[in-house]
Parts: C-alpha cells; structure tokens; sequence
C-alpha cells in the first residue's frame, strides 16, 4: 500500500510542482526526495516508487502534447536523434530520462532516512 501511495504522491508533488510554480524542471527531484524522505520503505523500493511515478506522469503528459500537434514535432526531433523517426521512442526516453532523475532523488531520501 505504501508503495502505491508512494507512486501517486510522487506524482502528484510533482505534477502540482510544475503547473503552479517557477522553478525549474527538475524541481519533481525535489518532491521525489520529499515523498521518500517522509514514506519509510527500503531503498529498492523507494527507487522503483520514484521512478515509476515520474515515468508514468512524463509519459502521459507527452503523449497529450503530442498527440495535440499530431506528432508533428516529436517526428522530426527523431528524426534528428537516432531514432528512425519514432515518436513512441522519444516519448519513452523523455519518460525514462525523468524516471531516472526521480527514482535517484527518491533513493537518495530513503538512504537520508535509513542513516538518521
């Protein structure tokens, strides 16, 4: 249970973190590292929570702006990466590079929680 509410709250923070403020993009780092500084599950898990809920949310809201421009955009962009012109592709690494950064901030609370 915690694991889900971990997903969603990251999400969420991270969501709300970035339509209503001026940070920069990587602010979701921030509230990755919050939700499990404050959430106590082991490392693993607080890395996978982090990283699927930012993957999650990156993916869907990529998939709405792209799909609102037909995929004008994204299908010319990789095209110039070394994507063979695959939308799906740069969609999925947008949401991969995301998870990633999310799923560090997130195993680097649950290790400040373990040492304290």
């Amino acid at each position: 249970m915690k694991f889900i509410v971990s997903i969603l709250l990251t999400a969420l923070l991270a969501f709300v973190a970035g339509l209503f403020t001026q940070f920069p993009w990587w602010v979701f780092a921030i509230s990755s590292f919050v939700v499990s500084a404050l959430i106590t599950q082991s490392p693993g898990k607080s890395f996978l929570s982090g990283f699927l809920g930012l993957f999650l949310l990156w993916v869907i809201l990529a998939i709405i702006k792209d799909a609102a421009n037909e995929h004008i955009l994204s299908t010319k962009v990789s095209q110039i990466l070394p994507l063979g012109g695959s939308y799906i592709m740069l969609i999925l690494i947008t949401g991969i590079i995301g998870g990633l950064i999310s799923g560090f901030a997130a195993l680097t609370g649950a290790y400040l929680k373990k040492s304290s």
